[in-house]
């Protein structure tokens, strides 16, 4: 999808610096994956005890092999 916005002349160029990124595309697709992603990682922190896990973990590693 094509869309034109207006991004902040330093922040783009920090971005890219400080991920080694040769666009702006690339920059802002990474930034928004970013996102995505701590944004799921935080509703994952928020269900840290209320949910409850049963099963047996030696059981799950059985057969793993060790590294």
């Amino acid at each position: 999808m094509r869309t034109n916005i207006v991004l902040d002349d330093q922040l783009i160029e920090q971005a890219m610096r400080a991920t080694g990124l040769k666009t702006k595309r690339a920059a802002v697709e990474a930034g928004l994956k970013l996102l995505i992603q701590v944004r799921a990682q935080a509703g994952v922190r928020r269900l840290r005890g209320r949910i409850a896990w049963e099963g047996d973990l030696d059981q799950m590693r059985a057969g793993r092999v060790a590294s």
